[in-house]
């Protein structure tokens, strides 16, 4: 993998940024849901950080030939609030790279026909839908000040796709086998 064009590769650290970000602020939130009294939906924090942290991964990944220290601007969803507007942080957060980001970095990257950097924006924005989905399920649970149930939540690790329930024979988006999803 090896990034040819700056624009891409620019594109690519904001992503890994804001992922990276991603990552950690729903740790944070899913321990505050916990200790709230909202286990099950902290427990969804934590499945979708996991799969932010793949995006972060993949597009960590495809920029491995670019060495070098890098000034990276992200966007960043912060506060830490109760669970409802912690959970419309997440919605946010997700909406804004299914709706502005993601779009952008894509049809930059087919433009420049830079296929890793295609493929990884393609795999976070098609898992990002999904994200946003449970999120807005968890929060009109909260609004009630209900839990989610304690079905499982699983992980694709090769592109961050989170389903409750039962796992696919293969990923959606990207053809993983049902035996290498992860569990939470």
């Amino acid at each position: 993998m090896s990034v040819k064009n700056a624009m891409t590769a620019d594109f690519l650290r904001s992503a890994y940024g804001g992922e990276s970000m991603a990552h950690m602020r729903y740790l944070i939130w899913g321990q505050t849901a916990e200790k709230n009294g909202f286990p099950n939906i902290g427990r969804l924090f934590k499945a979708v950080s996991n799969a932010e942290w793949v995006h972060a991964k993949n597009h960590f990944e495809v920029l491995k030939q670019q060495m070098g220290d890098s000034s990276v601007t992200a966007g960043g969803v912060f506060g830490l609030t109760d669970i409802v507007e912690n959970l419309q942080g997440a919605i946010n957060g997700e909406d804004h790279e299914i709706k502005q980001m993601y779009p952008v970095y894509l049809e930059n990257a087919k433009f420049q026909q830079e296929k890793d950097a295609e493929r990884s924006f393609n795999f976070a924005l098609n898992a990002e839908k999904q994200h946003a989905q449970l999120f807005r399920e968890a929060q009109a649970l909260a609004k009630q000040n209900k839990d989610m149930g304690e079905e499982k939540i699983y992980v694709c690790p090769v592109c961050g796709y989170t389903v409750k329930g039962e796992v696919p024979e293969k990923c959606p988006i990207c053809g993983a086998e049902k035996q290498s999803f992860k569990e939470f």
